[in-house]
């Protein structure tokens, strides 16, 4: 019982980042369009869209438990990925603790997509 209370709020904490910054982009199209034209990302407004997506169904998918290993090796790919495009600078100590916090996640997900969500989840159902 201990395994899949911790199973579940391990879900929660590790599902509330993507859920809140991706409701901030939802909420926020001009300005975080305009970020990622900063950061020279090829065509904005469609990685905008999957950004948007991806963090708030992965989000979602990884705290309800559903989908949870597909969901839980996208969204490491995505720490990845957003690590190195966002936030490697080694010149910049802020970002380098982004980069990784980053690194730290996808390794998170990576142990989510071995052990499955637990008890408590509509994968389990």
């Amino acid at each position: 019982m201990i395994a899949a209370i911790v199973a579940l709020v391990g879900r929660v904490l590790m599902s509330a980042i993507f859920l809140q910054s991706g409701f901030a982009k939802a909420m926020t199209s001009t300005a975080t369009i305009a970020y990622f034209e900063k950061l020279t990302l090829p065509n904005p407004p469609l990685a905008y869209a999957v950004t948007v997506a991806v963090e708030l169904i992965g989000g979602l998918a990884i705290l309800a438990g559903w989908k949870t290993k597909p969901a839980a090796l996208v969204l490491a790919f995505w720490c990845v990925a957003t690590a190195m495009v966002a936030h490697y600078n080694p010149g910049d100590r802020g970002q380098m603790i982004h980069f990784m916090k980053n690194l730290c996640m996808a390794g998170g997900f990576l142990q989510l997509f071995l052990a499955g969500a637990g008890r408590f989840s509509l994968d389990r159902r």
